[in-house]
C-alpha cells in the first residue's frame, strides 16, 4: 500500500479527524505515552540552528512521558486549582506551578493579544448618578461627576483578521481616566465564566482556540478540542450553554450586555464594605442575529460589529449604557441566598438582588488611529480606584497576575502605561525608572523612599488624602492546600435555571446552536459525552439536540436541579427605543421618489439611519429637482444589514442581473416571471425569514407576491401610501423582531 492509501485508510477515508485515535466516552485515567503523530503530519528535518544537518529523529523535540509535568520536569499532582490559603482562602503567591503556567501562557502569541485579538473601540464619557455613594467612596461615582473613558470590544477566539458575527464570548472593557487614577472594568457580555480557578485559563483557551496542527476552525467553538473540554470540565457548562443561546451572536455591541463577571468589594466612606456585581445595561436593550443572519454577515461584511459601531458613532447616534451593581452583604461565607459569590460560574438572578442603576456610560468619538488607540490600549483588572475592591475569586486572582504580565510582551516592556491611550488622567510619580519604550523624562537623584536629597518626594498619602488601601480581611486558620470550596462543585443548578428561563423560541435557538456546533465534531465520542451533560440540564434540551445528531439522548446521571427561572434572563417579551436601527428603502426611478425623501426624513427624525437600495449607485433623480442618493445596490445590499426593509413600489431589474455578474441575480428560486430584481427577492426573502418587519406601498404588494412574503403575515405592512406604514413599522421595531414568525418546535 502506498503512502497516500495508507493515510487515506487511517482517517477512514474522511479527512478531519482530529488525532490518531478515537477517544472514550470516559476520560483516560491509565497512564500512557503520548499518542504518535496522524499519517498525514510531519515535523521538520533535523537541523542544527546553523543550518548542519543533525542524527535523530522527526520526533526528538516533542513532548514525551506519560505524566504532566512542569517545565522543569517536576510532576505536579493536581492542574485544576490553585494553591490557597484554604480551599476558600486567597491564592498565594508561592504557587510556582500557577505562576509558570499563566506566565508561559501570557507570552504565546506575539504581538496580537492571545485572546480579545479582534476588536473594536470608541472614547465616551461616564456620568455618575450619585446613588452609589452609600456603597462607595469612588469619586467618578459621584452626582454628575463626569470621567473621560475608553472602551474597547472583542470577540475572544478569533485572530484579528477574523469575523465579527462569530458565535463567541464578547468583550466588554472600559478604561475610566478618573481623577484619583486609571480605573479598568475588564469584563464580558457573559456573566459567567468557563471556569473557576485561574489555573484552567491556558487549558479552556487551548481547546477553544484553533487545532494547533491545522490552525483550523477560527474564530469558533464548533470542533472536537473545545467540546472535549467543556464535557470533561463540567464547571464549563453554564457559561457553555449561555454561549449557545442568542447572545452568543449579538445584534451589535451597541445592543450588548456587558458584565463585570466576578464580585467585586466596595467600601465607602465610613469604611463599610459592601460586595457586588457590576452590569452594563444598553439603552437600546439586548438584541441578538438569527444565526443565518451571523454566517450571511460574516461572508458579506465579517466587519460588521466594528462597522455598526463606528457609522452609529459618526451618524449621532451615541450608544449608551447604565452601569449598574447587585449589592449582597460582606457576610464571611461571601454567598447570597445560597449562591456562592466567590464562584464566577454563577449568577445571582436580578428577581433575588435587582440591578441598581449608578451611572450612564456615552460612546460619542471613534478612534484617529486603530492601531495606536484600539490596538494599544492595556487594561488590567488591578488598576483599581479608592472605594473599589478585590475578593478571592480564584480566577480573579490569577487575572490579577496575567494581564500586567501579558501587557509587557505585547507592549514591548514595563512602561506601557505610558502610551497615549494608556496614561492616567492624574499625576504619577511612581519611582519607575528606565526600561524599553521611557518616555518620561524625570528629574532628581533619589527614586527611591525614604529619601532627603529629592527632598523625601514623594511621600506617601494617608486615609484622608486619597490613599488606596486594601480592605483588612481576616484569614482562618487554614492548611495550604490545592482545592475549591465543595460550594463550587455544583455545575448544573445555574445552568438549569438559564434553559428554564428562556422562551419557546429562544430555546429552539439553543438546541439549532448545540446541533450545528456538535455535528461539525469529528469524534462521536465527544458527542454522546455532550448529550450527558445537556441529560443533566433538561431533558427537552437534551432529546432535541440527539435528534439532530442522530445518537441516543441518555437519561440523566444525578437528580435535575429544582430551580426557579429568572424572566430577566430571556431577551424577549420587551420594548426598546428604536434609535440607531437601520431601515433600507428600495427603491428605483419608477418610484415615487417624493415618497420616498418624506419616509427618509421621517426614519432620520426618529434617530434612525435611512439607507436608499436602487439598481445601480449615484443617485435617483427621475426628473425631480431633488435627486434622492443611493447608499446600496441591488449587489451591494443583503438583508442582514437592516432591522426593517421598506419597498417604495414595484422595482425593475437592475443592468448587472444577470448570473455571469452577479450569481445572486440568478436565484433559482425566484418566479420565471418576475417583474423584479432577483437581488430584491432574495433580500425580502431573508428579512421574512429573520423576524423582521417589512414595509410596502406604491403596488409593491406584487414584490412581495414574488418573494413569497405573504401580505397578511405578522410584521408585514401593506397600504398605498408611506405615512401610515411608517408608524406602524416603528412600532414594531420596538421588540427588535417579529417573534410570532418563529413557531416553537415540537
Amino acid at each position: 500500500m502506498n503512502e497516500k492509501k495508507q493515510k487515506k485508510a487511517a482517517g477512514d477515508g474522511i479527512p478531519g479527524k482530529p488525532g490518531p485515535e478515537s477517544p472514550p466516552v470516559a476520560e483516560p485515567t491509565t497512564p500512557r505515552d503520548p499518542l504518535p503523530p496522524k499519517a498525514d503530519q510531519s515535523a521538520p528535518e533535523p537541523y542544527s540552528p546553523t543550518g548542519a544537518p543533525t542524527d535523530g529523529d522527526r520526533g526528538r523535540s516533542a513532548q514525551r512521558g506519560a505524566y504532566l509535568t512542569t517545565a522543569q520536569g517536576n510532576r505536579p499532582y493536581d492542574s485544576d486549582h490553585s494553591l490557597k490559603a484554604g480551599r476558600r482562602g486567597p491564592v498565594l503567591l508561592q504557587d510556582h506551578h500557577l505562576r509558570e503556567k499563566i506566565t508561559h501562557f501570557d507570552h504565546e502569541r506575539i504581538p496580537e493579544r492571545v485572546v480579545h485579538a479582534r476588536g473594536a473601540a470608541a472614547h465616551g464619557v461616564f456620568r455618575g448618578y450619585g446613588s452609589a455613594e452609600q456603597i462607595t467612596k469612588a469619586a467618578f461615582l459621584g452626582e454628575d461627576v463626569e470621567t473621560p473613558v475608553f472602551v474597547r470590544f472583542s470577540t475572544v477566539l478569533g485572530s484579528r483578521g477574523s469575523a465579527d458575527a462569530v458565535r463567541d464570548t464578547r468583550g466588554f472593557a472600559t478604561k475610566f481616566y478618573t481623577t484619583e487614577g486609571v480605573f479598568d472594568l475588564v469584563g464580558n457580555n457573559i456573566p459567567v465564566f468557563f471556569i473557576q480557578d485561574a489555573i484552567k485559563f491556558p487549558d479552556v483557551v487551548h481547546a477553544a482556540k484553533p487545532h494547533p496542527d491545522r490552525e483550523i476552525p477560527q474564530a469558533q467553538s464548533a470542533h472536537d478540542t473545545f467540546w472535549d473540554f467543556v464535557t470533561l470540565h463540567t464547571e464549563a457548562t453554564h457559561h457553555t450553554l449561555w454561549n449557545m443561546s442568542d447572545r452568543g451572536i449579538p445584534r451589535s455591541y451597541r445592543t450588548m450586555e456587558g458584565f463585570g463577571v466576578h464580585t467585586f468589594r466596595m467600601v465607602n466612606a465610613r469604611g463599610e464594605t459592601t460586595l457586588v456585581k457590576f452590569h452594563w445595561k444598553p439603552k437600546l436593550g439586548i438584541h441578538s442575529l438569527v444565526w443565518e443572519e451571523a454566517q450571511i454577515s460574516n461572508g458579506m461584511d465579517p466587519d460588521f460589529h466594528r462597522r455598526d459601531l463606528a457609522d452609529a458613532i459618526e451618524a449621532g447616534a451615541f450608544p449608551e449604557w447604565e452601569l449598574g451593581v447587585q449589592t449582597f452583604p460582606d457576610n464571611e461565607e461571601q454567598s447570597f441566598e445560597g449562591i456562592d459569590l466567590l464562584d464566577p460560574t454563577n449568577i445571582v438572578p436580578e428577581e433575588l438582588a435587582p440591578v441598581q442603576p449608578i451611572g450612564l456610560l456615552t460612546l460619542n468619538a471613534n478612534p484617529t488611529n486603530f492601531f495606536a488607540e484600539t490596538e494599544q490600549v492595556a487594561f488590567h483588572p488591578g488598576h483599581l480606584v479608592p472605594g473599589i475592591d478585590i475578593t478571592d475569586d480564584p480566577l480573579l486572582a490569577g487575572r490579577l497576575f496575567s494581564y500586567i504580565d501579558t501587557q509587557i510582551t505585547r507592549l514591548g516592556g514595563p512602561n506601557f502605561a505610558q502610551l497615549p491611550i494608556n496614561r492616567p488622567h492624574a499625576p504619577v510619580n511612581d519611582m519607575l525608572r528606565d526600561g524599553m519604550h521611557q518616555t518620561a523624562v524625570h528629574r532628581g537623584t533619589a527614586p527611591y523612599r525614604p529619601n532627603s536629597l529629592d527632598g523625601g518626594c514623594p511621600f506617601l498619602a494617608g486615609r484622608d488624602e486619597g490613599a488606596y488601601i486594601e480592605v483588612p480581611v481576616d484569614l482562618p486558620a487554614a492548611k495550604k492546600e490545592r482545592g475549591a470550596p465543595a460550594s463550587f462543585d455544583d455545575h448544573f443548578s445555574q445552568p438549569r435555571r438559564f434553559w428554564l428561563s428562556m422562551t419557546p423560541v429562544e430555546r429552539e435557538h439553543i438546541i439549532g446552536a448545540y446541533t450545528f456546533e456538535l455535528n461539525k465534531c469529528h469524534e462521536t465520542a465527544i458527542k454522546q459525552r455532550a448529550l450527558q451533560v445537556l441529560a443533566n440540564i433538561d431533558a427537552e434540551l437534551c432529546q432535541g439536540v440527539a435528534r439532530g445528531l442522530g445518537l441516543a439522548a441518555p437519561d440523566p446521571d444525578r437528580p435535575l436541579a429544582a430551580v426557579e427561572p429568572s424572566p430577566a434572563l430571556s431577551q424577549l417579551g420587551r420594548q426598546w427605543p428604536v434609535e440607531g436601527r437601520v431601515v433600507g428603502i428600495v427603491a428605483d426611478e419608477g418610484c415615487d421618489l417624493d415618497a420616498v425623501r418624506s419616509a427618509r426624513g421621517s426614519i432620520l427624525d426618529a434617530g434612525m439611519v435611512p439607507l436608499v437600495i436602487a439598481p445601480a449607485g449615484g443617485a435617483l433623480q427621475n426628473g425631480s429637482t431633488q435627486p434622492v442618493a443611493v447608499q446600496r445596490t441591488f449587489a451591494t445590499a443583503r438583508s442582514v444589514e437592516f432591522d426593517a426593509v421598506l419597498l417604495a413600489g414595484v422595482t425593475g431589474p437592475g443592468a448587472d442581473a444577470y448570473g455571469a455578474r452577479d450569481a445572486k441575480a440568478a436565484d433559482p428560486a425566484a418566479p420565471a416571471d418576475a417583474a423584479s430584481d432577483p437581488r430584491v427577492l432574495l433580500l425580502l426573502g431573508e428579512a421574512y425569514r429573520h423576524g423582521k418587519a417589512i414595509g410596502a406601498w406604491g403596488g409593491a404588494g406584487r414584490v412581495l407576491q414574488e418573494a413569497g412574503v405573504p401580505e397578511d403575515a405578522a410584521g408585514v405592512v401593506v397600504g398605498d401610501g408611506a405615512g401610515g406604514i411608517l408608524d406602524r413599522v416603528f412600532a414594531l421595531l420596538a421588540s427588535h423582531r417579529v417573534w410570532d414568525r418563529f413557531p416553537a418546535g415540537a
